[in-house]
């Protein structure tokens, strides 16, 4: 028997799931540092915040709903957001906090930490995504972050490179151990170590929840010479181990 509890959770659970993209967009419009999107299957924007279709230069949403990024933007400020939208289509792999460089006016160019995560429907199969780019508020100017560090997260990001350490990162960047300790801690407010290992236990965190990688498994594929290594790491950072999360997170 179903109680009235279980049913009122169904309800609402529900209820919840089929909540309007538009009144998303509708919330984010007030954030004017943040350009919120939905997306389809076939990267094309479904819902978007007004920050995100001033920032490109058009005047209305509806200017831009139903085209991709690569529409709406030349170059690769808009090529580069569309590839990123086909790795998370295809793969399932969620972006998370991104490092790119995005246009914020016409002509003028900001920093900004872009997430983009999978949506699926009640069967898993992934029918768009949800997303945001978060302009980065720090005393550095834009042209000082160089585009190498740019380029060298999204290798390490998209690889997990187990031989990835704060001296792969600065010989990466042609940038001096104390310089890329300045930028990281700017940026992130982390030091070169500590944003290692958040965007491994990140990448580890979300393996744990959405696949059934074996421990092991999920180890290597984030970087980890080791179970061991992995575990010690990981209770370091969550405050218990790797299977205990993943039995609390499904």
């Amino acid at each position: 028997m179903v109680s009235r509890t279980d049913m009122f959770k169904a309800v609402t659970s529900e209820s919840i799931r089929s909540v309007d993209v538009e009144l998303l967009a509708e919330l984010f419009d007030s954030t004017t540092d943040m350009a919120f999107f939905v997306k389809d299957a076939e990267a094309r924007y479904v819902a978007v915040n007004d920050s995100l279709v001033q920032r490109h230069g058009w005047q209305k949403k509806r200017d831009v709903i139903g085209k991709r990024s690569a529409e709406i933007c030349d170059g690769e400020l808009g090529s580069i957001p569309t590839q990123q939208d086909q790795r998370v289509l295809r793969t399932g792999k969620a972006l998370v906090n991104q490092l790119e460089m995005q246009w914020y006016r016409p002509s003028v160019v900001t920093w900004c930490l872009t997430t983009k995560v999978p949506m699926r429907d009640s069967q898993g199969a992934i029918i768009g995504l949800i997303g945001y780019s978060k302009d980065v508020r720090t005393q550095v100017e834009p042209e000082e972050i160089p585009t190498a560090f740019a380029a060298a997260l999204a290798e390490f990001e998209q690889h997990l490179l187990p031989e990835v350490t704060p001296a792969w990162f600065a010989d990466r960047c042609h940038l001096s151990a104390r310089r890329l300790a300045t930028l990281t801690k700017k940026v992130f407010d982390l030091t070169p170590g500590q944003f290692i290992a958040k965007i491994r236990i990140d990448a580890a965190i979300r393996l744990l929840r959405e696949t059934n990688l074996s421990v092991s498994e999920v180890a290597h594929q984030c970087g980890f010479y080791d179970h061991s290594a992995f575990s010690r790491a990981f209770r370091k950072a969550t405050g218990t181990t790797p299977r205990l999360f993943r039995q609390h997170a499904t």
